[in-house]
């Protein structure tokens, strides 16, 4: 009788451990019902007609200083901002270092033909500094934002501070507007400095 008692001793202990669990769970997790409202979508939607077809369009929300690019999502369907100031970031980043190292062929491939010989023109002019390194970059605002001619053209004003010599007292801030390019049919990746 003694075994008998110790198994449902061992039944009572289990239970409770299992009601502590979801318990717990139930506060961590939640609990749904079926009468909460939906979770509120933060996108802006925009309808517009389309003699062809009917397309809804999906502006996810933008800072301030970014708004601008609501054109560009007016028009093209698979946009998205993040990943294309994320790419704008890095471009300058090596836009710039290959500037200063005099790297022509990196420029070559990422700028269009007046900007590449305007920066031709500089290095062979000895205006770059090879002891130049990033220090700091942000993107300070969206200055411009449209499509255009089947080409997508957004302006970037980017603030950035560069260390010369590996010295952190010689660092040079600059404020600089760049405007990329890329056609709205392209499924490349890669868009094209055209000004500065």
């Amino acid at each position: 009788m003694l075994y008998g008692d110790l198994q449902f001793f061992d039944i009572i202990i289990f239970a409770a451990i299992a009601g502590f669990i979801i318990y717990r769970l139930r506060s961590v997790l939640g609990k749904r019902t079926g009468f909460q409202k939906n979770a509120v979508d933060h996108k802006t939607e925009y309808k517009e007609k389309d003699d062809s077809s009917k397309r809804e369009i999906k502006i996810p929300s933008l800072l301030d200083n970014q708004l601008k690019l609501e054109n560009v999502y007016k028009t093209v369907e698979d946009f998205d901002h993040k990943q294309f100031l994320d790419g704008a970031k890095k471009a300058f980043e090596i836009i710039i270092t290959a500037f200063n190292n005099g790297d022509k062929n990196t420029l070559k491939n990422l700028v269009s033909n007046n900007v590449y010989k305007a920066f031709e023109k500089a290095i062979n002019e000895n205006k770059n500094n090879p002891s130049a390194q990033f220090y700091s970059l942000i993107i300070d605002s969206v200055d411009d934002a449209k499509v255009e001619n089947n080409t997508i053209s957004i302006s970037i004003n980017f603030i950035s501070e560069q260390m010369i010599n590996n010295d952190e007292g010689k660092i040079v801030k600059n404020k600089d507007t760049w405007t990329f390019e890329k056609p709205v049919n392209s499924s490349s990746p890669i868009w094209i400095l055209t000004q500065t």
